[in-house]
């Protein structure tokens, strides 16, 4: 799992965690039943402490993006609940709402913006077949 903290952004970092945790899962990084890092080893990694990394995972479970299994570890969820969808919404929309501001400004029409969105899916998506192929390849 490779997540980077910006002590300058003005996010609380706990926030940044979480944030980040919640684009992987969006986007396929992360998969329902993935394992994902312990408390104390990204607390590590980070350089943080653990109590900040507990306070992601919290606010990461309260909104059903991952679930505890006591003693055995933490692992993205295998069902989506409709918070957890509400969140992967949110993340889009605010994302496109940065992208759309940010075209405006270079003065992208709604057709070039539409065709550059449609090549960006399709080498997406070529990536994502390949990382799969590769997981099962694994396997």
């Amino acid at each position: 799992m490779n997540i980077t903290i910006n002590i300058k952004d003005g996010v609380p970092i706990y926030r940044q965690i979480a944030n980040q945790v919640r684009y992987m899962v969006a986007s396929g990084i992360l998969l329902p039943g993935e394992e994902i890092s312990p408390v104390r080893s990204l607390a590590l990694s980070l350089n943080v402490t653990p109590n900040t990394v507990v306070k992601a995972y919290d606010e990461l479970e309260a909104v059903g993006v991952i679930f505890k299994r006591r003693g055995a570890g933490t692992y993205i969820s295998d069902e989506q609940t409709p918070l957890a969808d509400r969140e992967r919404k949110r993340i889009v929309e605010a994302r496109i709402d940065g992208l759309l501001a940010e075209a405006h400004q270079l003065d992208f029409s709604a057709t070039e913006l539409l065709s550059l969105f449609t090549q960006r899916q399709s080498a997406l998506n070529s990536a994502k077949d390949s990382n799969k192929k590769a997981r099962q390849k694994h396997d």
